[in-house]
């Protein structure tokens, strides 16, 4: 699984690039939580059936919440975060919303069986996977989305990578690291995930140099020695 210190790497390196003059430590804290956060849903494992990739992993509940802070402090004649906050944060919980969707929701989007992207609105696990390619031979080739013609009623089938429910799907996590309704007697094994894979390791260190490279710029003139 995408661990949350690969969650975070990303999220540091978006952060590094559009905070830009609200970069401080609050801010890249509060961005940071935003990702971290909905890693929590493991926890909802226990009382609801394939929480983990779901409750904190779909893009309709962004989607509103970027709604209604659009409402709030765009539309509405008097803001009610606005007369709460100061517009440094109405712009930090932006851009909070736009890493969590790319850093969180996507990067799981991609890996295993997927997210929820609907819930609640549809219960049904997404996977982003396959190619897109240009040969010589057969032209532009994508199989992220599958469009055929059923043989035997003859409508069009789009298959965007849709896979099981919340009542088929399990992704294993260190809360439930195995499916409940397979368990066995057989010892747990809870595994607490880094960066499993190179690509992840390098994510993370980028979004490490990322910050430091940004510390190091925001640097007045002669503070280098200090």
């Amino acid at each position: 699984m995408v661990s949350s210190v690969v969650h975070a790497g990303f999220a540091l390196l978006l952060a590094a690039g559009l905070l830009g003059d609200y970069y401080d430590r609050r801010a890249l804290g509060v961005v940071l939580a935003i990702v971290v956060v909905p890693e929590a849903d493991s926890f909802l494992g226990f009382v609801m059936p394939g929480a983990h990739r779901t409750v904190g992993h779909n893009l309709v509940l962004p989607v509103a919440a970027a709604a209604l802070l659009y409402y709030d402090t765009r539309l509405r004649d008097r803001s009610a975060l606005r007369e709460r906050l100061a517009d440094r944060w109405i712009a930090v919980a932006w851009i909070g919303l736009f890493v969590h969707a790319f850093a969180h929701v996507s990067l799981d989007w991609v890996h295993l069986e997927g997210v929820n992207v609907f819930w609640p609105l549809r219960d049904r696990f997404y996977a982003l996977d396959g190619e897109v390619t240009l040969s010589t031979a057969e032209g532009f080739v994508q199989t992220f989305v599958d469009l055929r013609i059923d043989p035997e009623t003859g409508n069009r089938v789009v298959d965007a990578g849709g896979g099981g429910t919340t009542e088929t799907v399990h992704v294993n996590n260190p809360v439930e690291p195995r499916d409940p309704d397979r368990a066995t007697e057989e010892p747990v094994e809870r595994t607490f995930p880094i960066a499993n894979a190179g690509w992840r390791l390098y994510l993370v260190g980028t979004g490490l140099f990322a910050l430091a490279a940004r510390k190091l710029q925001d640097r007045a003139p002669g503070e280098e020695g200090a």
